[in-house]
């Protein structure tokens, strides 16, 4: 039985900066909610930062999506990435362009691999 991959790190931020020379990300910014004085309000960029381990060998599918509970996802993401090993980290940064949010809430922050929910929390957008 394979098993599921495991979450090392979810983070939100403004920016990722990889080091090439060690190698290294650097996160830079990181934030847990948004604040607005009204809405609707457009957030120009944030990075969901996203470490797993335990992934199977070969090609896997990634979506992460935010949505209010109930409701149609605001942004839904999926990309293709590759698991050489078991054992290796796989470091993934998702960059979000133009987020459109027509009200404050608690909104669900949901990231699956493979359509097997690996985390659901909650991202605050606050008036």
């Amino acid at each position: 039985m394979q098993s599921k991959p495991q979450l090392l790190c979810f983070a939100t931020c403004d920016g990722v900066h990889l080091d090439p020379t060690s190698g290294k990300y650097y996160l830079l910014g990181m934030f847990s909610s948004l604040r607005a004085a009204q809405y609707p309000v457009v957030h120009p960029q944030m990075v969901w930062f996203i470490s797993l381990a335990d992934v199977s060998i070969g090609d896997h599918q990634l979506r992460l999506s935010l949505s209010l509970p109930g409701e149609v996802p605001i942004m839904q993401v999926e990309r293709q990435f590759e698991s050489k090993s078991p054992l290796h980290r796989i470091h993934l940064v998702n960059q979000l362009k133009n987020l459109r949010f027509e009200q404050a809430g608690d909104y669900a922050a949901a990231i699956e691999v493979d359509d097997e929910p690996i985390l659901v929390t909650s991202f605050g957008v606050l008036a």
